[in-house]
């Protein structure tokens, strides 16, 4: 059996193998990149935030996606029924990216990847890792399996699983853990959006509440085509009559905005179902590998963390493996999984915040506070790590006193 020694072994192609392995091969140390699908492939998550723009620019990999000129991003806004909320990345709290993406995440991923092959790293598609072993020194030993059937063994110092749903080194060793968010599911479809002209302009995501606990992503991916997925509990779905197609054609036309939008709209493909795709593990490192994106735990679609978390991740992993594979102490637990851990946590909250109900009376309340609406415009940015932000640093404490002050205003204004 072929054996092939590097530095660095990265498991998986998509948008965090892609930056992992290209600060690697930035500093000088060999990588390989193993992928089990073939590229370009299909996935959900198209809408990113400018917390992105920073890693794809140190990683070099920023001009490559300019060129594709994907669909500019400049904020979000929140609809329900007449009532609007819109965010401005360019009206942030924090220093940063004031906008980034709508992608097709086939095309995003493939320019990604091919840019990280474009320098020498070199990257085997259609290749399925069956087994890892680990060594004492913490080097370890891979063996995949080639579409052709082959085998083969790399022999690598350390290892990156940016494997994403296919979480490859939680489910060899055992790492898998349910998630504290309760389990929905999506379906979706690409549209042709021929009236997207009389509605809204394309560069924002576009979130409609369609019912308690039902939400509708809107996402233009490019001039003719929009991504719009519908969001709630199983329960929401089997209330729904008949299968994927039905469901979808049904709450389109039972929504006014979405049936006067897309309710003539042809089909790019026909509607699909992701389930129950919140997850997470009992460890985001281990002696000679690490986990990054969605290996570590993904949240949900609601505020498009996905990608964010994915590249932040990767981005600071690989920096941290450079940093040990040249001689330093690293410790894991402070330096990546605490920090980590602190970001997923503030965006869990407002995660819960949303299907709760906190974010909506926040969102649609009457003249919101220009400095606070900033302070949350960062987060749904990003911008998770920003301490000076009071709806980062005390982000559950912060959003409970700002609803009760709510409910004091409104109650004082039915006095008058």
């Amino acid at each position: 059996m072929k054996t092939e020694q590097i530095d660095v072994l990265v498991i998986g192609a998509g948008p965090a193998g892609s930056i992992a392995a290209a600060k690697v091969q930035q500093a000088g140390l060999s990588v390989r990149v193993v992928e089990r699908e073939k590229f370009p492939r299909f996935v959900i998550g198209e809408s990113l935030l400018p917390r992105c723009m920073e890693v794809l620019d140190d990683a070099g990999l920023l001009e490559a996606v300019k060129a594709k000129n994907f669909q500019q991003k400049f904020g979000a806004k929140f609809m329900r029924g007449d009532d609007l909320f819109d965010f401005n990345f360019t009206e942030q709290f924090t220093q940063g990216w004031t906008w980034t993406w709508q992608v097709p995440r086939a095309d995003f991923d493939q320019t990604l990847i091919q840019e990280v092959q474009r320098r020498g790293v070199p990257v085997s598609f259609e290749t399925t890792v069956t087994g890892i072993s680990f060594r004492d020194d913490e080097s370890s030993v891979t063996t995949v399996t080639h579409a052709d059937g082959t085998t083969a063994q790399i022999d690598a110092r350390f290892v990156i699983d940016a494997s994403g749903y296919g979480r490859v080194i939680p489910r060899l060793f055992n790492l898998d853990k349910p998630s504290s968010l309760d389990p929905r599911k999506a379906v979706f479809a690409h549209v042709e959006d021929i009236h997207r002209h009389e509605f809204d302009e394309p560069n924002r995501i576009i979130v409609v509440l369609y019912a308690p606990g039902v939400w509708v992503w809107i996402i233009p991916v490019s001039p003719t085509v929009t991504s719009m997925g519908f969001v709630g509990s199983f329960d929401f779905f089997n209330t729904t009559p008949g299968d994927l197609v039905a469901q979808y054609k049904t709450l389109i036309q039972s929504h006014p905005y979405l049936k006067k939008r897309f309710g003539d709209a042809p089909w790019v493909f026909a509607p699909r179902k992701l389930e129950a795709w919140s997850g997470t593990t009992s460890s985001f490192y281990g002696k000679g590998y690490v986990l990054t994106g969605n290996v570590t735990e993904f949240l949900d679609p609601i505020f498009s963390s996905g990608v964010m978390f994915a590249t932040v991740s990767s981005h600071r992993a690989a920096t941290l493996a450079i940093r040990k594979l040249q001689g330093e102490a690293v410790d894991w637990e402070k330096d990546y999984s605490g920090v980590l851990q602190q970001g997923v946590d503030t965006f869990r909250t407002y995660v819960m915040a949303w299907y709760d109900g906190t974010l909506e009376k926040i969102f649609f309340s009457k003249n919101p506070d220009p400095v606070i609406k900033a302070q949350i415009c960062s987060v749904l940015a990003g911008y998770v790590w920003d301490q000076e932000n009071p709806f980062v640093r005390d982000h559950r404490g912060a959003l409970e006193r700002l609803v009760k002050l709510i409910d004091l205003q409104q109650k004082l204004m039915s006095l008058h």
